[in-house]
């Protein structure tokens, strides 16, 4: 098992979407790359605490490869907009990936720099990558909300 961390916005829609690729173990929504210690959904709201929202996707690399994964994310998100996506505006909301070893590292490098090459973005990428730092879990009404909602609305 190996662990991803990305930030692309508000974390119920990024999980949603990699907690249903075959190979992904789990994920969890949380907050990460601030200073404050095990901050609440509150204090992050308040762009105070320096964290981003973020999903940390633990993954069987037999079955999908980091490279996959930055695929994924690169193509949930505009990686163009800093501290925004969509209507969510803050630091909160910011581009990253927050690595867990060099390899990483330098695959997440080359996937930004060929997206900035592919021209499919007029304006610069502005996604931060970074060594991932202590990750701190959500409150639970935050785990799988996207997925609760939907067994809630059946």
């Amino acid at each position: 098992m190996k662990k991803a961390t990305f930030a692309a916005g508000c974390f119920w829609g990024v999980e949603d979407v990699f907690s249903g690729i075959k190979g992904v173990l789990s994920t969890a929504v949380g907050y990460t790359g601030g200073t404050t210690e095990n901050p609440t959904y509150e204090e992050i709201c308040t762009g105070k605490t320096g964290h981003a929202e973020a999903v940390e996707v633990a993954f069987d690399p037999d079955i999908v490869t980091y490279q996959d994964l930055l695929a994924v994310f690169w193509s949930i998100h505009d990686p163009t907009t800093p501290d925004r996506q969509g209507p969510d505006v803050g630091t909160q909301y910011r581009s990253a990936v927050f690595i867990h070893d060099a390899k990483q590292g330098t695959l997440a490098r080359v996937s930004r720099g060929e997206l900035a090459e592919s021209g499919r973005f007029r304006n610069p990428i502005v996604t931060e990558i970074l060594p991932a730092p202590q990750f701190y879990r959500a409150e639970e009404y935050h785990q799988g909300y996207i997925g609760k909602r939907r067994a809630h609305l059946r």
